[in-house]
């Protein structure tokens, strides 16, 4: 399944480097966010770096979930593809 980084996970005055909200195709609903927790998700770099993340949470109720990834993606993945296994 294939899946859109959006935006780093942030407050008014934080930024949670690792974690990231990827929207992913098809899921337009918590109930079907809250079923993909626990999944691998893998960004490929340009350069062909490959980083790994785990899906923790849905994020909201329109199916945007909460991604925290090994390492901190690069500003430039914001909306860049991820693969979700």
């Amino acid at each position: 399944m294939k899946g859109k980084v959006i935006q780093f996970r942030r407050g008014r005055h934080t930024v949670h480097e690792k974690h990231f909200l990827v929207e992913a195709e098809g899921i337009n609903s918590r109930e079907g966010a809250s079923k993909m927790v626990g999944k691998v998700v893998v960004w490929k770099s340009p350069a062909g770096k490959v980083i790994e993340g785990k899906v923790s949470a849905p994020h909201g109720n329109k199916g945007v979930l909460r991604v925290i990834f090994e390492k901190g993606l690069p500003g430039q993945s914001i909306t860049t593809e991820v693969e979700i296994k």
